[in-house]
């Protein structure tokens, strides 16, 4: 089976920044991404919990993207001037997918 290189895009920020992280996407022309909860983790100031709170309300989401590797720098771009603000962290991976139209 064909498979085409995309790049897959991790975005974990605060719950109260989803949308205006979402919408900076959408203005960036991401048309497609996957808004998830996380439960907890660890980070520069230990390990936290969602019933520990780690930001205002809700705890953190992580926001996935797969897009083509030619539309990756517009996605850091509006990411970047989201998350640099605040708490967040941004991971790039490659990766590969069967229906490129897709993305």
């Amino acid at each position: 089976m064909q498979t085409h290189e995309a790049k897959r895009v991790e975005i974990t920020i605060e719950a109260v920044m989803e949308t205006r992280l979402t919408n900076a996407l959408v203005k960036a022309g991401v048309t497609g991404f996957t808004v998830l909860p996380v439960l907890g983790g660890s980070g520069r100031s230990g390990q936290w919990s969602r019933e520990g709170q780690v930001s205002r309300a809700r705890g953190m989401v992580c926001v996935v993207c797969i897009i083509r590797p030619e539309r990756l720098d517009a996605l850091l771009d509006a990411a970047f001037a989201v998350v640099e603000r605040h708490i967040g962290v941004v991971s790039v991976t490659d990766c590969e997918v069967l229906r490129a139209e897709r993305f």
